[in-house]
């Protein structure tokens, strides 16, 4: 099995050195062996586990959860269930960012609807009043 540098691993992986390292850091990369002159090197399984991290982190699983995936994985009394529930898991969490994101856009649509527009002074900007007055009672 051929051996990559941390920059080939970079490289195949379409992702910074840095990031690589910073994986390694936090754990989820395991540390590479080193050359005799002190290089990193890495095996053809470093590239899966790059892009495992990569695909789960566009999906919107944040490292820790990537960690806990990953630790599944290696679980010789897992199955497919203890996945599926990270899976189910993060559905929930998604989609209460979604209701968040729309209360948010709501809001907003509120404030631009109020607003007199060009032409009026900053005393009257319904958005600079929104944001400035005492929200104790909201």
């Amino acid at each position: 099995m051929p051996y990559l540098t941390v920059g080939k691993l970079a490289k195949a992986s379409n992702v910074g050195i840095e990031t690589v390292r910073f994986y390694e850091q936090k754990g989820l990369m395991p540390k590479p062996d080193r050359s005799s002159s002190g290089y990193r090197i890495y095996n053809e399984d470093s590239i899966a586990r790059l892009n495992f991290i990569q695909k789960s982190k566009n999906l919107g699983f944040r490292l820790e959860e990537i960690m806990d995936i990953l630790a599944i994985s290696k679980d010789p009394n897992a199955d497919c269930g203890d996945t599926c529930q990270k899976l189910d898991k993060k559905i929930i969490d998604i989609e209460q960012r979604i209701e968040g994101l729309k209360r948010m856009k709501k809001g907003l649509a509120e404030l631009r609807e109020d607003c007199p527009g060009e032409g009026y002074s900053l005393d009257e900007c319904v958005m600079l009043k929104y944001f400035y007055r005492d929200n104790s009672s909201d």
